[in-house]
């Protein structure tokens, strides 16, 4: 399985809540700024923005908190390549505290124009090296949808 381990920060301060954990809509924040890291890998970060006016953008995310996070904590995010076609990429980031599993988040996310203000194709080489990213077998936690009946 390829797995990228792109971002480790700090568990900041204002994210704690009033239980002196790791507030729920704060988990998201070590997930985005790991995008930010994973698309420059891929070469469609900043600079490809800038060169190009095409960005990434997220149309779905699946979040799930697993084991409380408390301060002092460092957040340690690895990333699975999931899937792709020519203008959509499929991840999943994993949270992991002190070796723990803490929260999963999935992405899908669209190669966006915002020239022409429309969706497109990625770069033929952007596209194979995202293939040649994919993790061979996926986990049993990505795909789920929120359901009250179990299956």
């Amino acid at each position: 399985m390829t797995v990228f381990s792109f971002h480790t920060e700090p568990m900041q301060q204002q994210w704690g809540d009033a239980y002196g954990h790791l507030n729920e809509a704060y988990y998201l924040v070590p997930f985005s700024n790991t995008t930010w890291v994973m698309q420059d890998h891929f070469g469609i970060g900043t600079d490809y923005f800038d060169a190009t006016g095409c960005a990434i953008y997220t149309v779905e995310t699946h979040l799930r908190y697993l084991k409380e996070v408390r301060m002092p904590a460092t957040l340690h995010i690895e990333t699975l390549m999931l899937g792709s076609d020519a203008k959509k990429i499929w991840f999943a980031h994993r949270m992991l505290v002190d070796g723990n599993l803490c929260a999963t988040a999935e992405f899908m996310v669209l190669h966006y124009d915002t020239r022409a203000g429309r969706s497109m194709e990625l770069p033929a080489a952007v596209q194979q090296n995202l293939k040649a990213a994919e993790v061979e077998a996926r986990p049993d936690w990505v795909g789920r949808q929120i359901n009250l009946t179990q299956r």
